[in-house]
């Protein structure tokens, strides 16, 4: 079965350390995890921020004073999903130094669980809801060749 189509840009903004996350980011590994995560073709932009622009947006869009580790901007879900997934550089770096995994698969697992927000997956709404989306995303990493991400 082929993967939806996905239209992709990828951008970096002011990092303390760019080489570190553009290497864990590589453009063909984040087109290939967000493609296994969609269920129709799709046009997306992920945003690699500093801990300030996270913070500003995560304050202006979710009313929560502090940066996190994705936000997803979901604009439309049928026939075609558009969205703009931002993750702050400095919040993944710490969680996966945190949970003893390599920055890139956490930032793998973000990318799929932001593209399942993007798609109507929600894990804030009920228990239900959540242990089906992270089912969801742990199926989706094993067919990426990644680990459970929520094994301890």
């Amino acid at each position: 079965m082929a993967l939806p189509a996905l239209t992709l840009s990828l951008q970096f903004g002011a990092l303390a350390h760019p080489a570190v996350h553009r290497a864990a980011l590589p453009r063909h590994r984040v087109s290939r995890a967000i493609r296994h995560a969609l269920s129709c073709d799709a046009e997306i932009t992920v945003r690699i921020v500093d801990e300030a622009e996270g913070l500003t947006l995560n304050r202006d869009y979710r009313h929560q004073d502090h940066a996190t580790n994705v936000l997803t901007f979901d604009y439309a879900a049928e026939p075609m999903v558009m969205a703009d997934l931002v993750l702050c550089a400095p919040v993944v770096a710490r969680e996966a130094k945190a949970l003893g995994k390599p920055l890139d698969e956490h930032y793998l697992h973000l990318l799929v669980h932001g593209t399942l927000h993007a798609q109507g997956w929600d894990h804030e709404t009920s228990d239900d809801d959540a242990r089906a989306m992270e089912a969801r995303e742990t199926a989706i990493l094993a067919g990426l060749g990644q680990p459970d991400p929520y094994a301890s």
